[in-house]
């Protein structure tokens, strides 16, 4: 039989709760999961690539094995499709908080389907405790000091609090 392998892209910065519900149902769908991280400089990172792979993989750590899909991190800095191909994706995963969401992606979808219609999409709702949290959202509120504690792991909090500490003093 054949092994099913799923491609969750994004920037994941910073990695969120909603993000970790998503990757936790995602490994129950595939055999191994590999979490694309995009170089996407519009976005502003706040953590670099390597640090963001870092993250994922410290806090994916205890989401595999256990009859769940193998998890792995890699960085990607071409199209989308392209790297699916490149890691042997048959299905593309992607989460959806609104229906703002839903409109971009189907572009997307369609897109991708002309481009190779052999990789699928499948969308997943975030857990409704965790439809409102945007990474951007959290990097704000994390800049001006607010408590992100409800929008990310203990891990990541103390990251991007300490980052945006270092990024008000300079």
């Amino acid at each position: 039989m054949k092994r099913r392998i799923g491609l969750y892209p994004g920037t994941f910065d910073p990695l969120t709760l909603g993000h970790i519900d998503i990757i936790g149902r995602a490994v129950k769908l595939v055999d191994h999961l590999v979490i694309g991280v995009a170089t996407n400089p519009s976005k502003s990172p706040v953590f670099s690539l390597d640090e963001r792979l870092e993250i994922i993989r410290h806090e994916t750590a205890a989401l595999a094995g256990d009859g769940r899909a193998t998890i792995a991190a890699q960085k990607f800095e071409t199209l989308l499709i392209k790297f699916a191909e490149e890691v042997g994706a048959s299905v593309i995963v992607r989460g959806l908080r609104a229906v703002s969401d839903f409109e971009y992606e189907f572009q997307m979808v369609g897109m991708n389907q002309r481009l190779n219609p052999e990789i699928e999409t499948v969308f997943l709702m975030a857990d409704p405790r965790h439809q409102a949290i945007a990474s951007r959202l959290v990097k704000e509120i994390a800049m001006l000091g607010g408590d992100i504690t409800k929008f990310t792991t203990p891990y990541v909090a103390k990251l991007l609090t300490q980052r945006c500490n270092e990024l008000r003093n300079q």
